[in-house]
């Protein structure tokens, strides 16, 4: 018996890969509103599943292509006088729902929905985990290449504009990310879940840190701890494991919150 041939070890290990990916771009979706985005981004994974069965290619490349075109498609149409909110709901939902549809005409092919809603963790197999841990190395080495341009870009874009930093082109990057996550963790939480582990540890690390770098490794800390604590809360209350893991996040957000808030009003005080 090998290390990996234990299902709990292999569903830990993705978890945390997930954890490494998501945090840090976590904190660029919280500081920059996106939380729209990364939804209508996730929504769209439903679509590239079926698509990928339809064309028997592999699903994180078909998640990935179709992720990237939602990603890129919001960011072309924001900023163009459409109501942001109205078009986010428009080309979120109708992307989930045609993707439903799309997988209902997979005859002969058996999905299960379920899984890619809300995350198959535990049945993730050595290739899955090749997957996604190459893609959190891919989006953390984005991220640390360009961090400094991202992150004044973010604070601060005319700041940016006269230091010579594109903007868009930051925001490229930040979609591009957005993507692989999305693709690697269709299979550790589903589509429905990926903003939640995106925006809530960034969320939750945020009133603990005086740097962005300082809530970046928080947040990779409350994501890793999220998964660990529900991995093992879903194994010993029997509850789906994706589901599990974000209420564990939640809470942690939740204490972050009345933690904070007793602070302040301590130093009121």
């Amino acid at each position: 018996m090998t290390f990996l041939d234990d299902f709990m070890i292999r569903a830990a290990l993705a978890g945390l890969g997930l954890a490494l990916a998501a945090a840090p771009l976590g904190c660029f979706v919280v500081w920059r509103r996106m939380a729209y985005f990364g939804d209508a981004t996730a929504h769209a994974a439903i679509l590239g599943v079926a698509l990928s069965l339809a064309f028997s290619t592999s699903i994180f490349a078909g998640v990935l292509v179709v992720s990237l075109g939602m990603a890129l498609t919001v960011a072309a149409l924001s900023g163009r006088g459409f109501a942001l909110d109205t078009m986010l709901g428009v080309l979120a939902h109708s992307a989930l729902a045609f993707g439903l549809v799309a997988a209902s005409f997979l005859s002969g092919i058996r999905i299960d929905l379920m899984a890619y809603l809300f995350g198959d963790i535990l049945a993730v197999m050595p290739p899955d985990l090749a997957v996604i841990w190459g893609g959190a190395a891919l989006v953390l080495g984005l991220i640390a290449w360009r961090w400094s341009h991202l992150l004044t870009a973010t604070l601060n874009p005319d700041l940016a504009f006269s230091e010579g930093i594109d903007p868009k082109r930051e925001q490229l990057v930040l979609t591009l990310a957005l993507a692989i996550v999305v693709a690697v963790a269709i299979k550790v939480v589903g589509a429905l879940l990926i903003t939640a582990m995106l925006i809530i540890p960034a969320a939750a690390a945020r009133p603990f840190s005086r740097t962005p770098e300082g809530m970046a490794l928080v947040a990779i800390g409350v994501a890793g701890f999220s998964v660990l604590a529900g991995l093992r809360a879903s194994y010993h209350f029997d509850t789906p494991t994706g589901p599990t893991i974000v209420c564990v996040v939640a809470v942690l957000f939740a204490l972050s919150v009345s933690i904070a808030g007793m602070s302040g009003r301590g130093r009121g005080g």
